[in-house]
């Protein structure tokens, strides 16, 4: 949003590091705040983002991210800086070891210039292999921009089958999961025992063989 809209988002009032519910909140309530003031009418279920659960998470963020690209039209700012973004509202503190880095890369920068220096007067006592040099390499960086070019337009294609895929499976889960929360059904095994899968928020873990328990101890009772 705070690229969408550049100056609209209050950063000094977002905490970066939310650890807590209540810090989490605090934070939806900036987001709330600036889609009031946009007058863009989605109410968010802050409730329910904060815990975490999966489903409810990805469904918003496909929402903002179709939000965004029917403003921007699907364009980013290459200029935008999110992590200078961040450093100007105050939250981002300078890492240690900054100063050490910055330290290096002057270092980095003094070899590279002398380095300069030294292919400059190479250039000036052999102006013809100088030119030979850059029409190779001019050459090699058009085959080399060529095969990042064919790379690219491949990749792309392959995350645009995958987000098909993924939208195509999340609406069916999407609609497992309306179907478990009616009120006929919410209550009843099967459902309670499919929403354990669906909300399990450890990732590594399946959780079949919890719900799968959970069946067996209600068709015992």
């Amino acid at each position: 949003m705070d690229m969408t809209y550049p100056g609209v988002v209050p950063m000094h009032k977002v905490n970066f590091d939310a650890k807590t519910e209540y810090d989490m909140i605090q934070n939806y309530k900036v987001l709330q705040e600036v889609f009031n003031k946009l007058k863009i009418e989605k109410h968010i279920e802050v409730n329910r983002l904060v815990k975490g659960r999966p489903l409810d998470n990805l469904e918003f963020l496909q929402w903002l991210k179709r939000y965004c690209d029917a403003v921007n039209g699907g364009i980013m700012n290459e200029n935008y800086n999110p992590v200078e973004r961040r450093t100007k509202g105050g939250r981002e503190r300078v890492p240690r070891g900054s100063q050490k880095n910055s330290k290096s890369l002057q270092a980095n920068n003094a070899c590279n210039i002398s380095s300069s220096d030294t292919v400059g007067v190479t250039k000036a006592s052999g102006p013809r292999q100088g030119r030979m040099s850059e029409t190779v390499g001019a050459a090699n960086s058009s085959r080399e921009i060529q095969a990042l070019s064919k790379e690219v337009a491949d990749l792309k294609l392959s995350v645009d089958f995958l987000e098909k895929e993924r939208d195509f499976y999340f609406a069916k889960l999407r609609d497992i999961e309306i179907l478990c929360q009616t009120p006929e059904l919410e209550d009843i095994p099967m459902s309670v025992a499919v929403k354990k899968i669906l909300y399990a928020a450890d990732a590594k873990e399946s959780a079949l063989e919890g719900a799968q328990e959970y069946m067996r101890k209600s068709n015992h009772d």
